[in-house]
């Protein structure tokens, strides 16, 4: 099957096959003619499938017709970070680039008056995280009630991310007669309360098990000492064709200390994580993308839904928290068919969440040791160069000259510095030397030396 096959215009399919894209893939051909016939739909499908395009090629044809108002965006889509609403623009801009649609983007750490005057303007495509729409929302700048189609994008992140009593006033604030897309990774009992509540009727399409792992993805656990995960992963990275990678970490923190150390050893290495403004974590994955940096230290804000090409490995610096977070980080390689590299690195404090990991996943996960290569042979030539310096200096010892002995009686002697100060002031006043006092002794002084 063609993307012909699917009923798109002549204008998308142009666009599809200058951007490099024959065939479509099983969430797209089952998602896509179903949503050009106006139906509510829930797909399931792991990350990586090409998820984004099944909604975003048919609502530009869904769009070609009609116009925008002020304020009153004619569709919404809800994505929960801001790097997958920004990679949702760039789908609308790439696909879309032969129809005449306009589009905005609300997303924080940006400036919001750029975006109201975009609103003012009036948009075809509104993509949004929940909480900068519901502010632009409450001061008024956005009416919904002219939308009439809604995409729930990453649902169970949603869920993950307490966005959920954000959507469901969302909801309530939009048409009841309109159409509604809701996609997820897995369907756990919140997001199908959601489902049943604000879908009708909807086609449900499932392409592959809920949060199983990709087999195009070679998995591999790399048993390590906590203090030396740094060594390992560098060594692991010179051991593998790594064109470019995404590591992954648990805290912010550690992304940043990660990074420094990365670029202190000659890697070509960036950060995205949490802390950072918009602008800076978008001017650094385009810096990845473009390849100048070919290594990406992230938190889990860049696990879900970053489209990045030639990501040929995935790194777990520390075994994530969540089991299905560990499937939507390595779902970063092995896109589109190709085949990718995941390393998570464990130590002996994360045994129950590798076997809940791999309880989820539904399989036994290859464990490797991991040796600090690179950091054992840099120990050994160190301690190669000290040792024979300590052994001639241990030689030299005997060859030392010691200045020439000394008589016996000589050596007994004390050396008058050494005597204590009462016993120097005895020998001071018996003698009675010729610059001391020659006079009659005191009797004070007189009993207390016989004392």
């Amino acid at each position: 099957m063609s993307f012909a096959d699917l009923g798109l215009s002549d204008e998308l399919l142009r666009a599809v096959a200058e951007s490099g894209y024959d065939e479509p893939t099983p969430i797209q051909r089952q998602a896509i003619p179903p949503v050009l016939m106006m139906k509510d739909l829930i797909g399931i499908a792991q990350t990586g499938t090409g998820k984004t395009a099944s909604f975003v090629l048919p609502m530009i044809d869904i769009l070609a017709h009609g116009r925008s108002r002020a304020r009153m965006p004619r569709s919404l889509i809800l994505e929960p970070t801001r790097e997958l609403a920004a990679q949702v623009a760039e789908n609308f801009e790439k696909y879309g680039k032969y129809h005449k649609l306009s589009m905005a983007l609300l997303i924080g750490g940006v400036s919001m008056g750029d975006q109201i005057k975009a609103l003012e303007k009036g948009v075809d495509v509104l993509i949004a995280t929940p909480g900068r729409l519901m502010d632009l929302f409450g001061r008024g700048n956005i009416l919904l009630t002219g939308c009439g189609l809604l995409v729930i994008d990453e649902a169970d992140r949603m869920l993950d991310m307490g966005f959920i009593p954000d959507i469901e006033e969302i909801c309530t604030k939009l048409p009841k007669n309109r159409q509604t897309l809701l996609f997820s990774a897995t369907m756990p009992p919140p997001i199908k309360k959601l489902a049943d509540k604000f879908l009708t009727n909807p086609k449900s399409i499932e392409v592959s098990r809920p949060a199983s792992a990709n087999l195009q993805i070679t998995q591999r656990l790399v048993e390590v000492d906590a203090r030396k995960k740094r060594e390992v992963l560098r060594s692991v990275i010179d051991a593998e064709d790594v064109n470019t990678a995404i590591i992954f970490c648990n805290r912010k923190t550690t992304v940043r200390e990660l990074a420094k150390s990365l670029k202190r050893h000659g890697y070509k290495a960036g950060e995205i994580h949490g802390d950072m403004d918009q602008p800076a974590r978008l001017a650094e994955l385009e810096l990845f993308k473009k390849g100048e940096i070919n290594l990406l230290v992230a938190s889990d804000v860049a696990a879900r839904g970053l489209d990045v090409k030639g990501v040929s490995h995935v790194f777990n610096f520390d075994a994530p928290w969540h089991p299905d977070d560990y499937v939507h980080r390595i779902g970063r390689t092995g896109r589109a068919g190709a085949t990718g590299k995941a390393f998570t690195f464990i130590t002996k404090d994360d045994v129950e969440a590798i076997e809940n990991i791999e309880k989820l996943i539904g399989q036994k996960i290859e464990r490797v040791a991991g040796k600090a290569k690179a950091a054992e042979t840099e120990a050994k030539e160190v301690r190669a160069k000290a040792r024979p310096e300590k052994v001639r200096s241990e030689k030299a010892k005997p060859e030392k000259v010691e200045p020439a002995a000394r008589p016996a009686d000589e050596k007994k002697k004390p050396r008058p510095e050494a005597r204590a100060p009462r016993e120097r002031h005895r020998e001071s006043a018996d003698n009675e030397p010729d610059d001391g006092w020659n006079g009659p002794m005191p009797s004070f002084l007189s009993v207390k030396l016989c004392s």
